[in-house]
């Protein structure tokens, strides 16, 4: 401030206040355009015009009102399809109107949306709107929230944005950005302002877009946009055909110097502040150096001439009509360009959703019917439609089919079966029939191969038509019947307009569009400002005093110092979206896995958590931290709900220090026969919390929040925790303000329970997703001790496989029947082996089972075995391939954990399968009846199996050497009618028939006997004695039965059980070994169990390598 201004600022303070007789008061006034379509550019040029005609020298041609009358009553609408062009204060406009076959009308300039963010942000700023997450707009120009914000919701075709969308938040407002609802806002950031500073409520769902340094921050767990790098390419090439580089024009420095100058730009050329545009300047200094021209203005002063303008000067009309032919060209340009970028953007949509309308389920008859029951129907087949998809495109479309803006789409589109369709849905089919039509794609052949938009230059040829051909004129401005001295002008102040004027439409009837309710509208607010003005000073000043006195308590309402009542008014709408939230995902996530499970319960196979489902629980994780982050006091970190958590873990650790703290036991104690247990596993909030804090793989805060949710929902223990970890009043106080939905005591109740009924299924949602980090496990082996030897003296040896990986042999040390180690994550346990070498007096050792417990989810195996492990014993087998079942806890536990589905491995009716030739199994003989339905559901499990998407298989090894799986089925086939006991000598195994089967078919071979044997019967024989060979030779200590296991496994991989069967059918053998009632001795039956198993031909089985260790074919 210089000396002259600080006097001038004295003088101001001297005076008491402003005196109405002496001062002027000036005030700002803002012209506002309202139409009934976005014509933006017309608006805007319209506008300028208004302004240019109010700060010109000279006066307009016609009064002000006749400009603005000639807009509200003589314009009229274009037709679709159509153009028309009207006269502002100087120069025509033209503005065009889409057709009905094309995209709607957009008419923000996309140019400066890229110029703005670059491509590459752009798509990934628009990915995050498709997935409906927290959008923040950051950038200290208003105009930019503006053109970014409009600029890519135009680009959501079909598509609308359904959630909160303030484009440009008031400082008053801030607290909005507490809503625990997706986003769209812009916010006005500060000179100075480092982005650190800004204290966001939540920041674990949101993109942060910094305009003015060109930078975006993304959300955790992001999916890209499908064909994203192709897509980037499309882009980027339209707009280099227009001069504008794809990484955009303002960059990190230029943009805040760029905003600098802008502003400095406007000081200079603002006359208010006593300054002169730039031509007005230049004419200023030549004036100042040529005497005649300063005779001549001096003359003109006196005689009270205005000087008009010089065109001699510059040839300022030239410039003029070039300047109007540039700017013309240039609209065109950028129109041509807007067409042409959301043509790109939707023919994406074209492509990803062109046969979207074969999975829309329609089940009402009428409209009411439908709209009564819009929550409870399912109105799209998502799983089908997801299960149709190329694979690259699940991770984004899993999640986009589930947000709101695709469920409103959905809706429109089974309205419009009753109702005139939505214009966008509308524009959408038609394009969809088109590309039908032209063969464009092909129905239901899904391809991830990018296709790119035909129709560029057929939409920019439209535009151009209607720009350079105009098909309407309308009315030109005229003189209005105006009393004298109305119109004023007075330079540099927009003057008062004459409102009786504009109040009254044209005396004709003007057929565009009715003016019946603006004119009444007008003439209601023309009556309460004349009975305002016809009040007397004193009552007038009393209302205006109530008035700002009212405007003052609504401007910046605090939460916090309300009264409970309209705290609960206020924020009801939150609460209750949250907890509908909630009860909805909840709902979907039971539907959804029970369904599943209901097809698969008792086919012995065990799921592994689906694309879908994955989906809905990172949407349940969304959900929670958007609960966790409602009403926060101070925002600590990015996470809510981790930030509370750490919190909780402080103070019980300090009560740990004094006291010791209760812990929730978990799985019960399982006891054998020889009164072996596995050991308590101690489990609680905080240990869960350990684990995670332990995961060196999770780097962040919102990574390790969405981790404890996974692992409790894995351990069905999430309602259970969150109700310990809320029943801390104090901390939850501390954190929250009251009208938070955790401090809702009624909401916060209905959410657990929500949650709690989550327990009754089962989700494997961490072990599924963290797939590298390494696991404690603990492994105890359970002999049976009545028969045999607690402790052998041998050296035995354990290894565990899941479906991720297998551990490697371990060592038991002698003595020990419980060991621990850590591992890689094995995912679902499958097998698991164990042997011993023989070595020591008391080498035998009956093995009741193995059982195996993962120390982090709590899962605990049983590898049921009940076999002899010694030379000499039961099948002389040194080493067995056992396989797991995932145990159930018992009856006895509280509600919370009872409720769970059965075991998905084994139907709740059978039990557990016992051999045939162990010491158990002898006088529990199915018949033949049910000999072959096991082979047929067997058989019927591998198919299903196939037929499943490949991520949702699950492990092939429970169906092959399951308790119902095909080895177990086709054991006892082959053990029926089999003569196995023998007098004073040991068991026949079904295992010692197949040598010497072999023996048999090496003799005959060797004879030479070829005049009964075809050449393919000697080519198949000699496979399969090469095949029961290997086996026979492997270094592995397997027993008869396991033999016989690996030769099924075998078999079935290669496709050869088929051919195997028919030639121990014919061998001479089976007479001597087989009751005449044996199955293998029907022709019917074989020939039916060789049809069975010819169905698992199609497909490619692959074996788990603890199957085919050491066999060398």
């Amino acid at each position: 401030m210089d000396e002259g201004d600080a006097t001038s600022l004295n003088k101001l303070h001297c005076c008491s206040s402003y005196d109405m007789s002496r001062d002027t008061l000036y005030v700002s006034k803002a012209l506002c355009l309202i139409t009934p379509l976005p014509f933006m550019q017309a608006c805007r040029k319209f506008l300028t015009q208004l302004h240019r005609a109010v700060s010109s020298q000279q006066p307009p041609p016609l009064p002000l009102e006749s400009y603005i009358h000639n807009i509200l009553y003589e314009v009229p609408l274009p037709a679709p399809g159509r153009s028309l062009k009207f006269h502002g204060v100087y120069e025509p406009i033209v503005c065009q109107r889409p057709s009905p076959s094309e995209l709607p009308l957009a008419d923000y300039s996309l140019k400066q949306v890229f110029e703005l963010l670059g491509v590459e942000n752009l798509v990934q700023v628009f990915t995050c709107i498709l997935l409906e997450m927290q959008i923040l707009l950051y950038s200290q120009d208003y105009q930019r929230l503006m053109t970014v914000a409009e600029g890519i919701t135009t680009l959501l075709f079909p598509f609308q944005w359904q959630h909160v969308y303030v484009p440009i938040l008031p400082a008053s407002l801030l607290h909005f950005l507490d809503a625990p609802v997706p986003y769209l806002m812009g916010l006005q950031s500060k000179a100075g302002t480092d982005r650190s500073k800004l204290e966001l409520p939540q920041e674990a769902n949101l993109c942060f877009v910094d305009i003015d340094n060109h930078f975006i921050e993304l959300p955790e767990d992001f999916p890209q946009f499908p064909n994203k790098l192709e897509f980037i390419q499309e882009i980027s090439a339209v707009l280099l055909q227009f001069g504008i580089p794809p990484e955009g024009s303002l960059h990190c420095s230029e943009s805040a110097t760029q905003l600098k100058s802008l502003a400095l730009h406007d000081l200079v050329n603002d006359k208010k502040n006593g300054n002169l545009p730039g031509d007005a300047l230049a004419v200023f200094e030549l004036l100042q150096g040529n005497a005649t021209l300063e005779r001549l203005q001096a003359l003109a002063k006196r005689t009270g001439v205005t000087v008009g303008r010089m065109p001699a000067l510059g040839g300022s009309t030239v410039k003029e009509k070039d300047s109007r032919l540039q700017c013309e060209e240039e609209e065109l340009r950028e129109a041509t360009l807007n067409v042409q970028v959301r043509e790109v953007f939707a023919n994406r949509f074209s492509q990803m959703f062109a046969d979207y309308e074969a999975f829309v389920i329609q089940s009402a008859t009428d409209l009411e019917s439908w709209l009564t029951n819009r929550e409870q129907m399912h109105n799209f087949d998502k799983a089908s439609f997801l299960s149709d998809q190329p694979e690259p495109y699940l991770p984004f479309l899993s999640h986009f089919i589930e947000t709101q803006m695709f469920a409103t789409f959905i809706d429109n589109k089974i309205m419009s079966q009753w109702e005139d369709k939505e214009p966008l849905l509308r524009v959408f089919d038609s394009r969809i029939e088109k590309m039908r039509l032209y063969n464009v794609r092909i129905p239901n052949l899904r391809s991830s191969n990018y296709q790119k938009s035909t129709i560029l230059k057929e939409s920019a040829q439209s535009i151009e038509q209607r720009l350079m051909k105009i098909d309407h004129t309308a009315i030109h401005p005229h003189l209005l019947d105006m009393k004298i001295g109305q119109g004023k002008y007075e330079q540099g102040f927009f003057p008062k307009l004459q409102a009786d004027v504009l109040a009254a439409g044209p005396t004709n009837n003007n057929r565009w569009a009715s003016r019946t309710g603006t004119a009444q509208r007008r003439k209601d607010r023309l009556r309460q400002h004349s009975e305002h003005l016809g009040l007397d000073n004193d009552l007038r000043e009393k209302y205006m005093q109530e008035a700002r006195s009212l405007g003052k308590n609504l401007r910046q309402p605090k939460l916090s110092d309300l009264s409970p009542a309209v705290i609960a008014q206020t924020n009801w709408k939150f609460v209750e979206g949250l907890l509908k939230e909630c009860r909805m995902k909840t709902k979907r996530m039971l539907v959804e896995k029970m369904g599943h499970e209901a097809v698969e319960l008792g086919h012995g196979e065990a799921n592994i958590t689906g694309l879908e489902e994955n989906t809905l629980i990172a949407s349940l994780c969304d959900l929670m931290e958007r609960i966790w982050s409602h009403g926060l006091q101070v925002k600590q970190g990015k996470s809510a709900l981790w930030s509370h958590l750490l919190q909780y873990q402080e103070r019980e650790e300090k009560l740990e220090q004094t006291a010791v703290s209760p812990v929730l036991l978990g799985p019960e104690r399982r006891k054998s026969e020889t009164g072996l247990t596995m050991p308590f596993l101690r489990v609680s909030l905080i240990q869960d919390m350990r684990h995670i804090q332990n995961v060196s793989e999770i780097k962040t805060d919102v990574g390790r929040a969405r981790g404890w949710i996974r692992l409790s929902l894995e351990k069905k223990l999430l309602s259970q925790h969150l109700k310990q970890l809320l029943s801390n009043q104090a901390l939850t106080k501390k954190l929250y303000k009251r009208y938070a939905f955790l401090r809702c005591e009624e909401e916060k109740e209905q959410f657990l329970y929500h949650l709690l009924t989550l327990n009754t299924v089962d989700y494997f949602c961490f072990t599924s997703v963290f797939t590298t980090i390494m696991i404690p496990y603990r492994a105890v082996i359970i002999p049976i001790k009545k028969l045999s030897n607690a402790i052998t003296t041998s050296n035995p040896w354990v290894s565990v496989s899941g479906e991720l990986g297998d551990s490697g042999v371990m060592q038991i040390p002698k003595n020990v029947l419980e060991i621990t180690f850590d591992c890689q994550n094995l995912g679902k346990l499958t097998t698991a082996q164990i042997g011993h070498d023989n070595s020591g007096l008391l080498a035998k050792w009956l093995v009741d089972c193995v059982m195996v417990r993962n120390e982090i989810t709590g899962h605990t195996y049983k590898f049921p075995c009940g076999r002899w492990l010694g030379k000499g014993v039961d099948d002389g087998s040194l080493e067995r391939i056992l396989i797991g079942e995932l145990l159930m806890p018992c009856a006895d536990e509280d509600l919370s954990k009872q409720c769970r589905t059965p075991p998905l491995q084994r139907s709740p009716t059978q039990t557990r399968r016992l051999s045939i030739t162990s010491l158990a199994g002898r006088n529990n003989k199915p018949n033949a009846g049910q000999i072959q339905e096991a082979i047929g559901e067997a058989v019927n499990n591998i198919v299903k199996h196939f037929h499943k998407p490949e991520k949702e298989r699950g492990s092939l090894t429970i169906l092959l050497c399951g308790e119902n799986g095909l080895v177990s089925a086709l054991e006892q086939f082959f053990h029926h009618g089999f003569k196995s006991s023998r007098i004073f000598q040991k068991n026949v195994f079904v295992w010692d028939f197949i040598e010497k089967a072999v023996a048999y078919f090496e003799m005959t071979d060797q004879i030479g006997d070829t005049e009964e044997e075809t050449e393919s019967f000697r080519s198949m024989y000699k496979v399969f004695c090469h095949y029961v060979n290997a086996i026979n030779v492997t270094p592995r200590n397997i027993g008869k039965d396991g033999k016989f296991q690996f030769l099924v496994c075998l078999g079935a991989r290669d496709h050869l059980l088929p051919q195997w069967i028919p030639l121990l059918v014919e061998c001479p053998l089976i007479t001597r070994m087989y009751e005449e009632y044996a199955l293998l001795r029907d022709h019917l039956t074989v020939n039916s169990l060789i049809r069975v198993l010819q169905t698992v031909h199609e497909f490619n089985i692959t074996l788990e390598s603890s199957l085919v260790k050491g066999i060398t074919l």
